[in-house]
């Protein structure tokens, strides 16, 4: 079950957050040297225009993705909407530790069934970390750690990624930037899981871990190709063995952002919406809810 990268992306917002994930946001290269063009829609009527940009949280430095339809869409903007405006991160360590360790209990080793427990910490000592580095944490923190340390390594960061961009780029601007969601909703849709559900999600990303470059990069690539029918088929594939993850950390949310932009329609003006590619694709997608609800989506072209 492919669950790991693209289901924990979904919500990414909150995963980059992690403290044990926090790191120094290193400079942007100076040239970056590939194009991208991301997918990117829009919802307009005679006064209201809400743009629909999907993003992948983390990226290597060298793609060159803020520019043509994608900065004329948020230079047109009055407003900016992300999935999470992070809070301060006194604040963001003590929830997530309120709801992401135990300090009794079964050890996190002793959760899980015997026959995973040797792949378990294969994985957490490649990291360079010690067996028992995350015994106090609930199964899906430690499986949103195991799922981000690694990419880290390979040099993807969310200071190369839209969010880190776009809010900068607002900020100079002079843009109100706003968040779908709190980081207790993003924290709960995890800590919320069955204990089932976080263990199969934990033993599901200690299966990927190997293959964790191989397939961010490829859906990097199908981002930056703008091909959310390919990012469909992954996120698709990804949830299909998961019904419990798939509503918590994506059906549901679709549904309610999508009538987010529906009520945001009835007020004028123009709004750049940033959230995870996985949401603006596949058939219980957000933009999939709108058409079904008699929205018109248009893809915007470059």
């Amino acid at each position: 079950m492919r669950v790991i990268v693209k289901a924990g992306l979904s919500a990414c917002a909150l995963l980059l957050a992690l403290p044990a994930c926090a790191k120094e946001v290193p400079k942007a290269a100076a040239r970056p040297a590939n194009d991208a063009d991301p997918a990117l829609w829009v919802v307009k009527d005679q006064d209201t225009t809400v743009y629909l940009f999907g993003t992948i949280h983390v990226l290597k430095p060298g793609l060159t993705w803020f520019d043509e339809a994608v900065r004329t869409a948020f230079d047109r903007s009055g407003e900016v909407v992300l999935e999470l405006v992070m809070p301060d991160p006194q604040a963001m360590q003590a929830l997530v530790m309120a709801k992401g360790v135990t300090a009794a209990g079964p050890t996190l080793t002793e959760q899980l069934p015997a026959d995973k427990r040797a792949a378990y910490t294969k994985a957490v000592v490649d990291l360079g970390l010690p067996a028992n580095a995350f015994d106090r944490m609930r199964p899906w923190f430690a499986a949103t750690n195991l799922s981000l340390l690694p990419l880290t390594r390979l040099g993807y960061d969310p200071a190369n990624g839209p969010e880190t961009v776009i809010t900068a780029a607002a900020k100079a601007a002079g843009k109100p930037v706003s968040g779908l969601e709190t980081a207790e909703q993003q924290i709960g849709y995890f800590s919320g899981l069955s204990e089932g559900a976080q263990v199969r999600f934990l033993t599901s990303t200690v299966e990927e871990v190997p293959k964790i470059g191989d397939t961010m990069a490829t859906m990097v690539a199908d981002w930056a190709d703008g091909k959310p029918d390919a990012l469909a088929r992954q996120m698709n594939e990804s949830l299909k063995d998961s019904p419990e993850v798939a509503k918590a950390l994506l059906t549901d949310r679709n549904a309610r952002w999508a009538e987010w932009v529906k009520a945001r329609m009835a007020r004028p003006g123009t709004v750049f919406v940033a959230v995870g590619a996985g949401h603006l694709a596949g058939g219980q997608s957000v933009l999939a809810v709108l058409q079904r609800d008699g929205v018109k989506v248009t893809r915007v072209k470059y």
